[in-house]
């Protein structure tokens, strides 16, 4: 920038010095005056060629100065970035801190629970060995009274046949007493070995779970502080699902036996199928994986047949897991069905179906099992599936009834029969109900809970392997 003024001033003078000549000192002053008179103007070439020269000069000036500012707005921006950048990093840096924290603290819980348990279980083996030796005794009481009364029935005895025969008899008293003594040992044995055998289950899942922690710990020290991409930040979210150190679980029941008993959102990844998320719900029996909600009418659920097969609506709030999800889940085993709705007097009512749900070949089929008598409550669903229902969108007309399309007659995909017994699918109505009876039939409903035209307000599905029915 100085060279360039610098040159610019020199410009000038050379152009002041040639375009305007000065007075000659000397000589008579007729010749100046002449000389004077003929160069007190210069020509007007002259004069053209300094302003287009001054011209030339100030546009490349200006220019300079343009770019000047291009370059010092650019390293503006690039200082924003940055400094955007560094807060950024200084947050994650501050999260990761946190969580750590937070991980550490939990592992000295778990670690002093498992110690607890550790201590319970072996007093109850303790117990169950003094118990084992008192049994060792009664049995050789027992094998002794045994004894004696052989002796006294093969006429050992030497008292009268009526002494005798008391003696037998008081002799049958103390064994009978002895054996309910015997007996009532053994099931206290029984209970106890119960009783270590939940205290081995319970330790088994700390222990996963600790491990667990241990992992994620141990992920979070190694997991670099720097991302410099979206990507990075999803790559490292990924890495922070609870179920992630380990290998993936194939449904929330697996999760819930590995430790997990918080209900939310986690990632598994069924047999033969690409890792998805799904919301758990978390019971004391177990894990069960939710596959529909609704709530609040926030989701539109009148979905076409991809939309249906994919999935749609967000796991904290209302959503359709996906028939394709729905099916890799289930395939592999038992599985219950497990349905929860609610009226606007938030009186509640639920369902167990075992089923079965075939692929897209059968049109993702709902096989419902017959295990005893179906009930009415049941039967609005269980009554046409025992025999297989396919899937019905209004794109996609599967149901039993020739001539309507159900899906398309009332609202929402459903494993329709002859579109009259449920539609969990439908849309979703604000208490009051809508006065046409066109449009109250197109609502939530479960015929043999509250009739086909009531509205329900709330309908959860989840879905669960049979074997947690065992132990609810």
């Amino acid at each position: 920038m100085k060279a360039t003024l610098a040159s610019v001033t020199l410009c000038l003078v050379v152009l002041m010095a040639t375009g305007f000549p000065f007075e000659r000192k000397g000589g008579s002053s007729s010749s100046g005056a002449s000389k004077e008179k003929r160069v007190q103007y210069a020509a007007w070439d002259d004069v053209n060629v300094i302003a287009h020269g001054l011209l030339q000069l100030g546009q490349g000036l200006k220019e300079h100065v343009d770019k000047t500012k291009v370059q010092m707005r650019d390293i503006s921006t690039k200082l924003k970035v940055f400094n955007g950048t560094v807060t950024e990093l200084g947050k994650e840096t501050q999260r990761l801190r946190t969580e750590g924290e937070a991980l550490k603290v939990r592992v000295q819980g778990l670690e002093h629970r498992e110690g607890q348990l550790l201590n319970i279980t072996a007093e109850l083996r303790e117990k169950v060995e003094e118990m084992q030796q008192e049994g060792s005794l009664v049995s050789e009481r027992v094998s002794q009274l045994e004894e004696k009364v052989d002796s006294m029935l093969q006429g050992d005895g030497v008292l009268p046949d009526m002494n005798a025969g008391n003696v037998a008899t008081r002799n049958y008293s103390d064994a009978r007493i002895i054996q309910l003594m015997l007996e009532a040992q053994n099931r206290r044995i029984d209970d106890l070995m119960e009783r270590i055998r939940l205290q081995q289950e319970k330790l088994d899942k700390q222990n996963v779970r600790i491990r667990t922690l241990q992992s994620q710990i141990q992920q979070t020290k190694e997991r670099p502080v720097v991302r410099s991409s979206k990507a990075d930040r999803a790559a490292q979210t990924g890495a922070e699902q609870r179920d992630s150190p380990a290998e993936m679980a194939s449904d929330c029941h697996e999760l819930f036996l590995r430790g997990e008993t918080t209900s939310g959102v986690y990632t598994i990844q069924p047999l033969n199928s690409q890792p998805f998320e799904v919301f758990c719900e978390m019971t004391a029996d177990g894990g069960w994986t939710v596959i529909q909600r609704r709530q609040d009418g926030s989701v539109d659920f009148d979905q076409l047949w991809q939309a249906y097969q994919k999935g749609f609506g967000s796991l904290s709030g209302e959503f359709w897991l996906g028939l394709e999800k729905i099916h890799s889940v289930s395939k592999d085993g038992d599985y219950i069905l497990k349905i929860q709705f609610s009226d606007w007097r938030d009186d509640s009512e639920s369902i167990h179906l075992p089923f079965h749900l075939g692929g897209e070949e059968t049109k993702y089929s709902l096989h419902i099992q017959e295990t005893g008598t179906i009930s009415n409550l049941e039967s609005s669903l269980a009554a046409d599936a025992t025999a297989g229902l396919p899937f019905s969108t209004r794109d996609q007309d599967n149901d039993q009834k020739n001539d309507t399309n159900c899906a398309k007659h009332l609202s929402g995909g459903w494993w329709f029969s002859n579109c009259g017994r449920s539609n969990l699918n439908g849309r979703y109505f604000q208490s009051p109900p809508p006065k046409q009876r066109h449009q109250r039939k197109q609502g939530v409903f479960w015929k043999t809970w509250r009739g086909r035209y009531y509205p329900l307000k709330t309908t959860v599905m989840m879905i669960a392997p049979a074997e947690i029915e065992s132990k609810s």
